[in-house]
């Protein structure tokens, strides 16, 4: 069971609304922005890892994109990447005010969907100091044929219907259609790839989490194909990590792979298992990893 040193609840303003975050207090000026991917809220997104960095000295701030978890936002459970990215450079305006943290000196850590975000922000914003992807998905149209053969030629119909509808409700205000972030091949849900159903063992064994919401709007599977943020690796100055898993169904190492080759500065490691392998048999080489990562370009900064 992880267990926590200090952490409190903050809140900063995106968008409009409030994002919700846990602040880990660190005691070497370097902080590491957390976040998740698809429905994935902040608290299985970064249980495994957060006190790890802060055990460190790293203050930590792990936050719940608008219309998820605990952050404002309407409607619920809706994907919009532009606003999860908007949401990422709040993120870094109220890291560089926290207590004790050196402004020049934040780092992003993102897996799956929110560990292609980390690409558009780092590429974005000269703040950032490093990143760190872990099995993330840089590219929606590598993706989505594979995604597509894990599913029953039936289930991807009704999954496609229900996105039309989804979309078509939306612009006439209707409540979204949500379906289930993962399920087994042949059920309607946003990903049906053979690792998909790990997601609940790997971010909440002990079934803790009990908010922990695990839908999305159906819309989702008409806008994920087209999102390419590892087309922005060229444009990162700073250090970046990513974190391939070799048997990853779900966001595939390749695509990734390529996208960290085209990074001015960046170190790929390879490890063994499927998407939520970091989080299972493979932690401790990820955290192995990416801690050193840490250590050599967040612990000081020219």
């Amino acid at each position: 069971m992880t267990t926590f040193q200090q952490r409190e609840k903050v809140r900063f303003a995106s968008g409009g609304t409030s994002c919700a975050a846990w602040h880990y207090p660190g005691t070497n000026g370097g902080c590491v922005i957390m976040a998740g991917g698809t429905s994935v809220t902040k608290e299985p997104a970064s249980d495994r890892f957060a006190p790890l960095f802060q055990e460190a000295g790293y203050a930590v701030l792990a936050f719940d994109h608008r219309g998820f978890g605990e952050s404002g936002g309407t409607p619920r459970q809706v994907v919009r990447v532009d606003e999860q990215v908007a949401d990422w450079h709040a993120a870094l305006a109220c890291a560089a005010g926290l207590p004790g943290v050196d402004p020049d000196r934040i780092a992003l850590w993102g897996f799956s969907l929110a560990g292609g975000h980390v690409f558009r922000v780092a590429a974005e914003d000269p703040r950032v100091a490093c990143v760190i992807a872990q099995t993330p998905l840089v590219d929606g149209r590598a993706i989505a044929p594979h995604a597509l053969r894990c599913m029953t030629p039936t289930a991807a119909l009704r999954l496609f219907g229900r996105g039309i509808a989804d979309a078509l409700g939306a612009l006439v205000g209707r409540p979204p259609l949500l379906v289930p972030t993962a399920g087994p091949r042949g059920t309607v849900a946003s990903l049906t790839t053979p690792d998909a159903m790990d997601g609940t063992r790997a971010l909440d064994p002990e079934g803790r989490h009990t908010g922990w919401e695990q839908t999305v709007a159906a819309r989702i599977v008409l806008q994920l194909g087209g999102y390419r943020p590892g087309r922005q690796a060229p444009h990162i100055r700073c250090p970046l990590l990513v974190v391939v898993c070799d048997q990853d169904q779900s966001a595939l190492p390749d695509p990734a792979v390529r996208a960290a080759r085209q990074a001015r500065n960046a170190e790929i490691v390879h490890l063994p298992g499927g998407h939520y392998a970091p989080f299972l048999e493979s932690h401790e080489p990820a955290a192995k990893a990416e801690l050193a990562f840490l250590r050599t370009h967040l612990s000081t900064r020219p």
